[in-house]
């Protein structure tokens, strides 16, 4: 049996090697790429991500990658959303202001509001002062 062609999506931040690391232990046969033609001939999609929702939409729009990811489900093919990978599937996100997302699932990825104790999620502001 030929394993399947999986294409983790490459556009410039995320989890790329631990990914496909995970997925070719699994027998999976990995191609990470930055080109829509290659996630468009996958029989699988991955999309990783680590960072900020603006970046990452913005970067998935400019690449045409986006487009790419969001016709790949339409079409009914295996898809993975790795952390912000999944939160890029929705219609937008309230990080850092409000951004557009891919719109493949309705509604705003928002921070959690509760009186409990959740864990660290990377919502922090931060000013870039430099190299010391």
């Amino acid at each position: 049996m030929t394993p399947p062609r999986v294409c983790v999506v490459d556009y410039g931040m995320g989890n790329l090697a631990s990914v496909a690391k995970a997925l070719e232990r699994s027998g999976a046969d990995v191609r990470v790429s930055d080109c829509a033609a290659a996630v468009r001939d996958g029989d699988a999609v991955v999309l990783p991500g680590v960072g900020a929702f603006r970046d990452a939409a913005a970067r998935l729009e400019q690449t045409g990658l986006g487009a790419a990811v969001v016709a790949r489900i339409a079409e009914g093919v295996p898809f993975l959303g790795v952390c912000l990978g999944l939160q890029l599937l929705f219609d937008s996100s309230e990080e850092g202001g409000r951004w557009g997302g891919l719109g493949v699932l309705s509604g705003t990825v928002a921070r959690l509001q509760t009186p409990l104790k959740v864990p660290h999620i990377g919502w922090n502001e931060h000013e870039w002062t430099g190299a010391r």
